[in-house]
This record gives C-alpha cells, sequence and structure tokens, in this order.
C-alpha cells in the first residue's frame, strides 16, 4: 500500500518537465523542484501535492480545443435573441408576407415578358459561336479571323442586355437581374468554348508535327463535338469551363432531383419572407438615401439591416447549392465541386478561393494562367483577376438598379486592403473571426444599400408619403419593382 503511494506521489509531484503534446489537464509539471524522501514516505503522500503548472483552458496557450458547449449555447442564444426580433417586428408592422404579390410583379407589361425575349436572343450569340467553331474546322477561316470574330460576338453579347436594360422602360428589376446573370454565365462560357476548342486544334497540330508517322485525324473526328447537343449540354452544365467529355454518373436519381427541388421552393419563400417581413419595414423608415443620411442615420440603418443581409446572402448560397446540384443530377454531371469549406477560412484569400469553385476555376483557367504566360508576375495576376471579379460584380447589381455608386467595388478592394495588411495578425480562429466580419460588414451589405436607394428613389415610395398608404405599401416587394 506504501509502495503504491509513494509511486502515486512520485508520479503527480515528479519535477521533470512536461511531456510536448500531452492533452490531459494533469500532466503538467509541479511548482516545486524537490520534496523530501520524508515527505513521499509519508501516509498521505498523494494528498500533500494538488498544483501544477497548467493554464487556464480558455487562454491562448491551452491546447484545449473542445467547444461544442460554448456553441450550443451561441446557437439558443441567437435563436431566441432572433426570436425575439421577429416577434416585435410582428407585433409591430403584422404579417406581410404575401406571394401573390411577388408573382404579379413578375409579369410584366401584360405578359408581354422582355426579360424572356432577353434570355431567348441569347441563342444567337451561341449559335454564332457553334458556327464560327465549325468554320474553323472546314478550314473556311483562319485563326486570326475567327479569333476577331469571337470576340465580336462576345462584345455584342456583353452590350446587348445592358442597352436593353437600359432603354426598356417594361422590364422589371428583377427580370433585369435574371437576365444579366444569364448573359454573364453565356459570356464566361462562350470565352471558354471558343478558347478550348482552340487548344484542341493546336494539340491535333503539335502531334502531327511532332510525329511525321501518325495520320492526321480525320476531319469527323475533329468535328463530333461540334454539334448542337454538345454545345447546349454545356450551356445548362453547371460549369463554365468547356471540355470534349464530361464526367457523368450512371443515372438520374429522382428522388434526389425532388428533394432539390423542394428545397429550392422553400428557401424561395423564405427569402421573401426575409424581404417583405423584415428589410422592406427598414427601408420604410427611410426618407433619405444612403448617400444623403448623416453618419449616425447610416450607422443605425446599417446596424439594421446587417442581420437580415447577412441572413439573405446564406440562403442565397444554400439556394445556389440546391440549384446546381439540381442541374448536376438532371443533366449527370458528375463534377459537383462547387464550393470548399470556405467556412472554416482563415483569410480572405482562402475563403475567395473556395466560395465560387466555377468562377475561380474560369478565373484561373482562361485569365490568370494567360496572363502568367504573357510575362505577368503572379501578384499582379492575382490582383487583375480580383479587380476584374470586383466590377463585374458591380455592373451585376448596379446596371438593373440603374444606379452606380461603386460601394460594392470599393467594399471588394477594401477587403483587399485588409487582406494583405492585417492577413499576418490574424490567423487560425482569430483570422475566421475577422472572414465572417467581413462576410457580415462587407459586400452583401453593399448590395443591401443598392437596393434601399433603389427603393426610396422608386416612383411608387415616392407617392405613398401618407401614414395611411404606408402599411399598404409595404406590400410590394423592393427586389421586383418595374423601373
Amino acid at each position: 500500500m506504501m509502495a503504491v503511494m509513494r509511486r502515486r506521489f512520485a508520479s503527480v509531484c515528479s519535477p521533470s518537465l512536461p511531456e510536448e503534446g500531452s492533452g490531459s489537464l494533469y500532466d503538467s509539471t509541479p511548482i516545486s523542484a524537490s520534496d523530501p524522501d520524508a515527505e513521499q514516505n509519508h501516509p498521505y503522500a498523494s494528498l500533500l501535492c494538488c498544483h501544477r503548472v497548467q493554464d487556464s483552458l480558455l487562454s491562448s496557450n491551452s491546447s484545449f480545443t473542445k467547444y461544442r458547449g460554448i456553441l450550443n449555447w451561441i446557437i439558443i442564444l441567437l435563436v431566441l435573441t432572433h426570436a425575439h426580433l421577429f416577434l416585435e417586428n410582428f407585433i409591430q408592422h403584422g404579417f406581410l408576407i404575401d406571394v401573390k404579390k411577388v408573382l404579379e410583379h413578375l409579369i410584366e407589361d401584360n405578359c408581354n415578358w422582355p426579360s424572356v425575349n432577353l434570355i431567348l436572343a441569347a441563342n444567337t450569340f451561341a449559335v454564332t459561336a457553334l458556327l464560327l467553331e465549325r468554320s474553323q474546322e472546314k478550314g473556311l477561316l483562319l485563326l486570326t479571323s475567327a479569333l476577331r470574330l469571337h470576340l465580336t460576338n462576345l462584345v455584342l453579347l456583353l452590350l446587348f442586355p445592358a442597352a436593353v436594360i437600359i432603354h426598356e422602360p417594361t422590364i422589371t428589376t428583377g427580370g433585369a437581374f435574371f437576365s444579366l446573370w444569364v448573359y454573364a454565365a453565356l459570356g464566361m462560357k462562350l470565352y471558354s468554348y471558343q478558347e478550348t476548342n482552340r487548344w484542341y486544334r493546336q494539340a491535333h497540330l503539335t502531334v502531327a508535327e511532332t510525329d511525321r508517322n501518325v495520320s492526321a485525324p480525320q476531319e469527323g473526328a475533329l468535328n463530333e463535338h461540334l454539334t448542337f447537343k454538345d454545345l447546349y449540354y454545356f450551356l445548362l452544365a453547371p460549369t463554365l469551363c468547356y471540355q470534349k467529355d464530361f464526367p457523368h454518373t450512371s443515372r438520374v436519381r429522382i428522388n434526389k432531383l425532388l428533394h432539390r427541388l423542394l428545397e429550392m421552393v422553400i428557401v424561395i419563400q423564405i427569402m421573401v419572407g426575409i424581404v417583405q417581413q423584415w428589410i422592406e419595414p427598414i427601408f420604410q423608415r427611410s426618407e433619405n438615401s444612403f448617400s444623403s443620411m448623416d453618419i449616425t442615420m447610416k450607422v443605425e440603418h446599417l446596424v439594421g439591416l446587417a442581420a437580415p443581409t447577412h441572413f439573405l446572402w446564406l440562403l442565397f448560397f444554400f439556394l445556389s447549392h440546391s440549384y446546381l446540384n439540381f442541374c448536376a443530377e438532371l443533366l449527370r454531371f458528375g463534377d459537383r465541386h462547387f464550393y470548399g469549406d470556405w467556412w472554416n477560412a482563415t483569410t480572405l484569400t482562402s475563403f475567395w478561393d473556395n466560395w465560387n469553385i466555377p468562377f475561380q476555376k474560369w478565373c484561373h483557367r482562361h485569365v490568370y494562367t494567360r496572363l502568367v504566360e504573357n510575362n505577368a508576375s503572379p501578384s499582379q495576376a492575382k490582383l487583375l483577376v480580383f479587380t476584374m471579379s470586383a466590377a463585374l460584380f458591380e455592373c451585376m447589381i448596379a446596371l438593373p438598379l440603374h444606379s452606380c455608386r461603386l460601394w460594392i467595388f470599393l467594399m471588394m478592394v477594401f477587403e483587399l486592403l485588409v487582406a494583405v495588411f492585417l492577413g499576418n495578425y490574424f490567423e487560425g480562429n482569430y483570422g475566421n473571426g475577422l472572414v465572417w466580419l467581413c462576410l457580415l460588414l462587407g459586400p452583401p451589405l453593399a448590395v443591401t444599400t443598392y437596393f434601399h436607394d433603389h427603393y426610396i428613389g422608386s416612383p411608387q415610395n415616392q407617392t405613398s408619403s401618407s401614414p395611411q398608404t404606408l402599411d399598404q405599401h409595404l406590400h410590394s416587394t423592393v427586389f421586383l419593382q418595374p423601373h
């Protein structure tokens, strides 16, 4: 018995250094350096030493990582806090959600839908790209001539929807947004289509020149992928980068299709509810645009809009997840790596690389790589790609709203400065917290300020100045008002 207690005393009060990487709370070193032999032989030796060198669990030096209980507490607190906000909103404004209003605003000019006609007209540019590729394969066009015609087709593709949105008064804001996003995706797809086919032709010519014994591929072998079926499969597939043979799954799973479809319906309903029930009442309390507000009023509105805007942004991500997987399942498209674990990103650069994999892959394949090949440094190429994406995002929001404030572009540039100058000071969990803070107060909030000023300047809002018409006007949706 005494021997056991001596061993226990020695193990507890030993002056040896702690083992590196020990995860136990009691595997630390004692304060004292030595103990008399009399104490080691004492009957209560195991009770004499009760202190050890150890860090507090929440200290930065501690290796403790089990924070699940704190996470559960934060989730419960957030649920209770926002439940109170929802209840207060319902008591103050009543039930404002009206899906019929959304459907009414989708109907443009008595069923004469300019946005639908605009999207149908996009087929002209797609067919033109296919005919140009076929002409090149048949030798009817030289490389330089075909490249000029492709670039002309792409420039017209970008200018045509902008001109229609600006000069067509009957197109709604929602229709303009949807049309512009379709044309932007089509433009990137057709650019990838023509450049990838050019790479294929160059690869065939290189093989033929390298090995004279290998016969050149027959014209039919090169033209077999230049079909309407192949082109429109690529245009409908959830990717921006073209290749001849996409990976496919074995079959279409109907249960997965229905699951994704149900997800999209539910998420859209929640987004409409947040806009009508939470965001529009905040817009209604505004009398001036953000550009004419004083600083205190700006801060008050931005703080009030931060939470619902962030929820909308997260729901938009989930809607994109459901839509892309729905298209992939319907077309049996195998590559479904649409995003990485951006929520664990410890730097803004890591977030940008994982937030939108199809767009990031297109930028790397067709912009970044080409810039580096033309003697641009990697840092310069990354800066140009980021500037291009920021300008594109600004145009995608500003053009349908007929307002260019550069708020989104400047906010993304500010995030770039944060990533450059503060990235080295915020690492690990602190870096992840900085990423979430930038997402909460960054470009999504800038997008909402655009819609706020569009709502304030709309004719419907200007005419509803009396208290009696204020509650009635709350039922209209800001995102689908005609210009």
